[in-house]
């Protein structure tokens, strides 16, 4: 058990929790500080009841291997409402709750959802980073803010996804011809550093291992 508790509360109105927002990205750190990494966990929700009740998993992996899986799942009520930009607020509480569960915290996080590539640069990866101290990449299936050009085939391939006038994310094809990622730094991580290691993490298919293990456990497959 590692006894995470939440820094903050997250009981908010949609106001407080865009202003905390503001407040809580300038803790956000944009170079990478972390040692080796001997482990990678990825992070994701689910949601059950009709959106009422929330089911996080989180899963450790070995690196480089990406073997002798560790998991865990947390079940809590919502209590925010569904908010495009503040989803980290729905889910946070129970994902914490989920990694209490583990033995240690993963040396590096992937999270499912949106990192620095949001509206206010401070998606769930972020969020989640800042609270953990821990170094974070946000993988999305789908973009929320930004322009991109098409990458190219290729496994690897890559083209910037740019927001207000800067790079935000990248969008990223994990395997070839199948539909790219959306990858943003976290917390503790640069960009290029992120696309570099959601490719050390991908290997059959499209997600990276650790999201896609958390993925399947919390929706339940």
């Amino acid at each position: 058990m590692n006894g995470l508790a939440a820094p903050h509360r997250f009981d908010l109105t949609v106001r407080e929790a865009i202003a905390l927002q503001q407040e809580m990205r300038e803790r956000v750190e944009t170079e990478e500080r972390f040692g080796v990494i001997g482990t990678v966990g990825g992070v994701d929700v689910g949601f059950t009841d009709g959106g009422r009740m929330a089911r996080a998993a989180a899963v450790t992996l070995r690196y480089p291997d990406l073997a002798g899986e560790v998991q865990a799942i947390a079940c809590r009520p919502v209590t925010f409402p569904y908010v495009p930009g503040l989803l980290s607020f729905r889910e946070i509480p129970v994902i914490l709750a989920a990694l209490e569960q583990l033995p240690a915290l993963p040396d590096l996080i992937l999270c499912d959802g949106q990192g620095y590539a949001h509206p206010r640069r401070f998606g769930i990866a972020c969020h989640l980073g800042v609270i953990l101290d821990r170094s974070t990449i946000g993988v999305a299936k789908s973009r929320l803010v930004g322009q991109h050009a098409e990458p190219g085939p290729g496994r690897g391939d890559w083209t910037p996804l740019t927001d207000g006038g800067g790079i935000v994310g990248a969008v990223l094809r994990t395997r070839a011809r199948v539909r790219p990622l959306y990858v943003s730094a976290g917390h503790r991580i640069t960009l290029a550093t992120a696309i570099d290691w959601v490719m050390r993490c991908t290997r059959r298919y499209r997600l990276p291992e650790p999201v896609r293990m958390a993925d399947r456990l919390a929706s339940g497959r």
